[in-house]
């Protein structure tokens, strides 16, 4: 029976990464770890395109790693020569299905974990003998507030993260208070600014991907941290769930978004703010009760014992 222990993800300076939290979910779950060893940072590009040839794996531990699929070699480095791995997908897109596969099958992946229900069905086909398991994202419930009750906030309107201009196809009136966290490429807000943002704002934009981008994710609608901010911070959400958030909390969370006349739609929800008081005070108690990473890796951790590892 192998050992897991858990590798923390690089954090590139002056950047965050989404993926330390499920890490420090895991440890806070009792996971073990074991030392990062990422290339020293000029030698970089090369952990990007190349890999170190396997010439045995150790048979006493496995490594978690928390990956993407455009930098599957850096992420996994250097355990992928000397261990079995077990990889946590995030953004695992059909552009890089087949890549996805081809890393999968190179280095004898057991057993690995995908953030995208659809995602892990479609390798569950593919890979009939593999342990695969579907694991939605969560979020550090601690660092968000409620903030202010509805009628109270100062900012009607707050876009983070993806572009929703092809969605919205238009500019809200001028006597909207309308924040964009990103202008020019650049974003505008530090973390803290952004919480305290979200905690003063009445409505949000909230979409998948495949809606923004769908040249990226095509299909594959699914649940991003983006929706449990929002819930968190009591914001309406105008938009579309991901199946799988209405899943979990075990209804729909977001107001549909009408794609003919967006604009005038929140410009008649911000007429009447007040009224949506309960929805986000139901969104952040379901966010509360289902969306905490220690939760997942919790599951995670079961499913792992049942697959025959040392947790």
């Amino acid at each position: 029976m192998k050992t897991i222990k858990a590798v923390a993800p690089y954090i590139h300076p002056g950047h965050l990464n989404f993926k330390t939290k499920p890490y420090e979910a895991w440890i806070a779950e009792g996971g073990k770890t074991a030392k990062a060893q990422y290339p020293w940072r000029p030698l970089h590009g090369m952990a990007y395109k190349f890999e170190l040839p396997s010439l045995w794996k150790c048979g006493k531990e496995a490594r978690l790693r928390f990956v993407e699929p455009v930098s599957l070699s850096f992420d996994t480095f250097p355990d992928y020569a000397t261990y079995e791995i077990i990889p946590m997908f995030w953004d695992c897109w059909p552009c890089c299905f087949e890549k996805v596969c081809a890393w999968l099958e190179k280095h004898d992946i057991r057993t690995a974990i995908f953030t995208s229900s659809q995602t892990a069905e479609r390798m569950r086909k593919r890979f009939l003998e593999m342990n695969i398991m579907f694991c939605p994202e969560g979020i550090d419930t601690s660092v968000y507030s409620e903030g202010k009750q509805l009628a109270e906030r100062s900012i009607d309107v707050l876009e983070f993260g993806r572009s929703n201009e092809k969605v919205l196809n238009g500019t809200f009136p001028a006597d909207v208070n309308h924040i964009c966290t990103k202008v020019n490429g650049q974003f505008i807000y530090d973390n803290e600014r952004l919480y305290a943002a979200m905690g003063d704002t009445k409505v949000t934009i909230a979409l998948p991907r495949s809606m923004t981008q769908p040249e990226i994710a095509g299909d594959i609608e699914t649940l991003t941290q983006r929706y449990w901010e929002n819930m968190l911070s009591r914001m309406v959400m105008v938009g579309h769930a991901p199946q799988e958030l209405i899943d979990i909390i075990g209804y729909n969370p977001v107001i549909e978004i009408d794609t003919a006349n967006p604009i005038q739609q929140i410009t008649n929800i911000l007429m009447h703010i007040e009224d949506f008081q309960e929805l986000v005070d139901r969104n952040r108690a379901a966010a509360l009760e289902h969306g905490d990473w220690r939760l997942r890796m919790r599951d995670v951790m079961r499913w792992l014992a049942e697959c025959g590892y040392e947790v």
